[in-house]
């Protein structure tokens, strides 16, 4: 039988243990929130619009972006998606359905970017081939698997607090 100081100790290392849960939840979602923000405002700047041509360029799913608008607009238009999507997921302390729907933009945003290793040329570094990443793009869309997977826990934990709150 635990005696109480046990009971004490077992308490406090459960409370620590959900304390840091409830912490890397809030670093997981608005993490999330922020790179969306960042890198769809960097959408913006002429060095972002160039450095995505090549993705866009060569995917199946969106080099139709090109033959209607400029590589400017277009990447200004991915860019607002994105800031879309965060601040949507920004939402989920009073509006986890609006919460829920950011993240599965972002779902979307993040199958997109991670189908771009099956289309864009470089992306497996030269001499090794498969399972081997080049620094850039291989490397630099991967992290996107991470990203994908925070945005699937996002959307769960949204429509369950949504399903909570009703």
């Amino acid at each position: 039988m635990a005696s109480n100081a046990e009971r004490m100790d077992m308490a406090g290392q459960s409370d620590w243990g959900l304390t840091l849960e409830n912490t890397g939840a809030n670093i997981i979602r608005y993490g999330l929130v922020v790179i969306l923000l960042w890198v769809g405002a960097l959408k913006f700047t002429a060095y972002e619009a160039e450095g995505i041509q090549g993705l866009i360029a060569n995917s199946p799913f969106m080099s139709w972006m090109y033959s209607v608008m400029s590589v400017r607009t277009a990447s200004m238009l991915i860019g607002i998606v994105e800031i879309i999507a965060g601040l949507m997921i920004a939402t989920r302390p009073f509006a986890p359905k609006v919460s829920a729907v950011g993240s599965f933009i972002a779902i979307g945003i993040f199958l997109i970017t991670l189908h771009f290793l099956l289309t864009t040329p470089g992306v497996w570094q030269p001499g090794y081939g498969f399972p081997f990443p080049s620094p850039m793009p291989g490397q630099f869309i991967a992290k996107d698997l991470a990203l994908l997977g925070i945005a699937v826990w996002s959307a769960g934990e949204a429509l369950r607090a949504a399903r909570r709150s009703r």
